[in-house]
């Protein structure tokens, strides 16, 4: 008997948004030095524009109206940032001044800010084009919560734009995430930070700092952990060097 999954994919985007999204904005930015000296990562400029309002602007163009934004490195001037941008959508702080929690961590603490119903989770630091449809509608629509309990948005590693890693996940034909990348060996698919979530994978967590890896490899293992392959473009804006990159990519068109 074949023990393969049935779950049918949603060919047309239309699913139902999540009401809120996480915003990871915590990061110390290290890759990103000297230009993160003086500023939080989330607020250096790309296309004249700071990345979090890259994500923001994408977040309000799929019908996302809440945002819960974690803050810790010059979490000042990324809060002052941010009172900018209340007009335009509903932002709610998680403030991790006195102890950076990671990502895994940074969604513990801001578990009940986030509330019980699937959510999106968006790394601040990087940026996307969409392709035919809407990104996260299309990720939106292809969210199955009998059988998921994480969903992320990937790049085949031939289009992951100034990304130097050696790819992050095998998929089966149905989209299911089967196995992380070995050491020492390639994965055809890179997690583009964009994901939607649900609130069942934050549990049993230890104590302080952590990755979301740990939610991760639990959903994998359960069988509960699936991908949806991007059809835009996707840049990994890590160092200085890949802001010009990204520029004379989005010029070119």
């Amino acid at each position: 008997m074949s023990t393969r999954p049935t779950r049918h994919l949603r060919p047309d985007p239309g699913g139902k948004v999540p009401e809120t999204a996480m915003v990871m904005a915590a990061g110390l930015g290290k890759r990103m030095r000297p230009l993160t000296a003086t500023r939080p990562k989330p607020l250096i400029e790309v296309a004249g524009k700071p990345l979090i309002d890259h994500v923001f602007d994408r977040l309000r163009s799929a019908g996302i109206g809440r945002a819960v934004v974690n803050v810790h490195y010059l979490a000042d001037a990324l809060e002052a940032h941010l009172r900018g941008r209340v007009k335009d959508i509903d932002i709610v702080v998680s403030d991790e001044r006195k102890q950076l929690m990671e990502t895994g961590g940074g969604l513990v603490q801001a578990r009940e800010l986030i509330g019980d119903a699937p959510f999106l989770c968006v790394n601040s630091d990087n940026l996307w084009v969409d392709g035919p449809t809407d990104a996260i509608r299309s990720l939106a629509a292809q969210w199955d919560d009998e059988t998921m309990d994480a969903l992320l948005l990937v790049v085949p590693l031939a289009r992951a734009n100034n990304h130097a890693g050696r790819g992050d996940f095998h998929l089966d034909a149905f989209g299911r995430i089967i196995e992380r990348r070995q050491p020492g060996r390639l994965a055809p698919f890179v997690f583009t930070g964009v994901q939607m979530l649900s609130p069942r994978v934050i549990r049993d967590w230890p104590e302080g700092a952590f990755s979301t890896n740990l939610f991760w490899n639990r959903a994998i293992a359960q069988g509960r952990a699936w991908a949806h392959v991007h059809q835009g473009l996707w840049f990994d804006v890590g160092t200085p060097g890949a802001i010009r990159a990204t520029e004379t990519m989005l010029a070119d068109g």
